[in-house]
This record gives C-alpha cells, sequence and structure tokens, in this order.
C-alpha cells in the first residue's frame, strides 16, 4: 500500500500538468510585442560609441556616449535609417579625435562640446539639418593602474 502513495501522486501530478503544458503548445495569436526605447515615432536610437583615453603611451580608460537621434521628417528619417553605419563611422572617428585630444581621466569631458561635435557630424553627413542629436549618456570608466 506504502508503494502504491508515491506512484499515485505522480499520476494526478502528470494529469494535472497535461493540460497546461499542451496550452503552451497552441498556435500563437499575433505577433510578439516589438521592444521600444520611447514612445515617440521620431525617435532613433544611436547604439553606444566607446572611445579609448590614452594616458602615458598607454590606455587609461574609456569614454561611452549614448546618444540618439530626433528626426520628425519621415522621408529624413528613412535616409537617417539608411545612412546610420556612414554616421557611427563619422561619430566613432570624430569622437576618437576628440577624446585623444581632450579627454582626461581625472575629470568629466565637456557635454555641451560632445553634443555640438555630434550635431556637426549629423548635419554634414546627412547634407542638411532636421535630424538633432539627444544626449542621453556620458560616462568615463577609468583603467586600473598597474
Amino acid at each position: 500500500m506504502l508503494r502504491r502513495i508515491p506512484l499515485l501522486a505522480i499520476v494526478v501530478f502528470a494529469a494535472l500538468a497535461g493540460p497546461a503544458a499542451g496550452a503552451e503548445d497552441g498556435p500563437k495569436k499575433g505577433k510578439a510585442p516589438e521592444h521600444k526605447q520611447t514612445q515617440s515615432k521620431s525617435y532613433i536610437m544611436v547604439d553606444p560609441i566607446y572611445t579609448t583615453i590614452v594616458a602615458d603611451n598607454r590606455a587609461a580608460g574609456m569614454l561611452m556616449i549614448g546618444a540618439g537621434l530626433d528626426v520628425p521628417d519621415a522621408e529624413l528619417r528613412d535616409e537617417v535609417d539608411r545612412s546610420m553605419p556612414v554616421l557611427r563611422d563619422a561619430y566613432i572617428r570624430n569622437l576618437m579625435t576628440f577624446t585623444a585630444n581632450m579627454v582626461r581621466t581625472d575629470a568629466q569631458p565637456d557635454v555641451a562640446v560632445i553634443a555640438e561635435r555630434l550635431q556637426g557630424v549629423t548635419d554634414r553627413a546627412l547634407k542638411r539639418k532636421g535630424a538633432r542629436v539627444l544626449l542621453a549618456q556620458v560616462a568615463i570608466r577609468v583603467t586600473a593602474k598597474k
């Protein structure tokens, strides 16, 4: 009799779990919700940009820039989407020069200068104005000295 109780418990558990497992295998209704950074249709996120801070001929840290673009014009927004690889390349090149000349690990960089530089790069790359750079984050990570 004692051997039948665990067997009965397994059978009851399997009977209860059966319909729940089958319900998950059913057809999906609609597609999965899309993750959005914002509710604004005009916002385009730019992947974070990292550049190396050099001091005494060695890597002393990293500068990280998080930004996005506000592009109200739908036609220009399509152009920005297509041009994002070119824009990112221009941003990285410009910020590498800025980091090499202006950024030190003992002081926070001037975010207004960074925003102006990125805005200038954006306007030149797109050959017109209309995409506004929005800085989300500027951070420095200092590498430990060895």
